[in-house]
């Protein structure tokens, strides 16, 4: 099994996993290797690292020190504004994968607890919003013009690009 970093046109990384190069070059030619986030075909492999387990042993525990003297010059530390605000880091790129992650987690559950009414979705809005059905989460399709009009009429709507990805069960 070979496993690959992917990365599309839009700096998305994932990884790809696979029984062969060629089985990997086979559907990429195939269009059939897609970014997870934006279902962009345009997929180019990543320089990765490959991991080799030489044998089970205890990870070293970090050396703990009860001064701040050993810490570099340019050493950050976090700081602490409120209880319910978190400081961001300097450069929001090293956390990208775990931001791509938290994103598609979200984007699965809002298809796992919306009912998918495709281009009726105008139709079904304004049903909803004018008592003709009982009111759900739905989600579907629908044109600039219709979203516009629906927030016109007091209709809340949100446009949302889900991945194809979180529409699917992965195999």
């Amino acid at each position: 099994m070979k496993v690959l970093d992917l990365q599309c046109r839009q700096a998305h990384v994932f990884e790809g996993w696979f029984g062969s190069e060629g089985d990997f070059q086979d559907q990429l030619q195939r269009g059939l290797v897609l970014c997870p986030l934006c279902a962009d075909d345009h997929i180019e492999k990543r320089l990765s690292a490959p991991r080799l387990n030489l044998g089970a042993r205890e990870p070293a525990a970090p050396a703990t020190s009860s001064s701040h003297e050993s810490e570099p010059s340019g050493a950050l530390t976090p700081v602490s504004r409120s209880s319910s605000q978190t400081a961001l880091p300097l450069d929001a790129s090293l956390h990208a994968p775990a931001m791509q992650a938290a994103w598609l987690d979200i984007a699965r559950k809002i298809v796992a607890s919306t009912e998918d009414v495709g281009g009726r979705f105008a139709e079904e809005a304004r049903r909803m919003h004018h008592g003709e059905v009982q009111e759900r989460a739905i989600r579907g399709q629908a044109t600039a013009e219709e979203a516009v009009e629906l927030l016109e009429e007091g209709i809340a709507v949100l446009p949302l690009a889900l991945p194809a990805a979180v529409k699917e069960t992965l195999q």
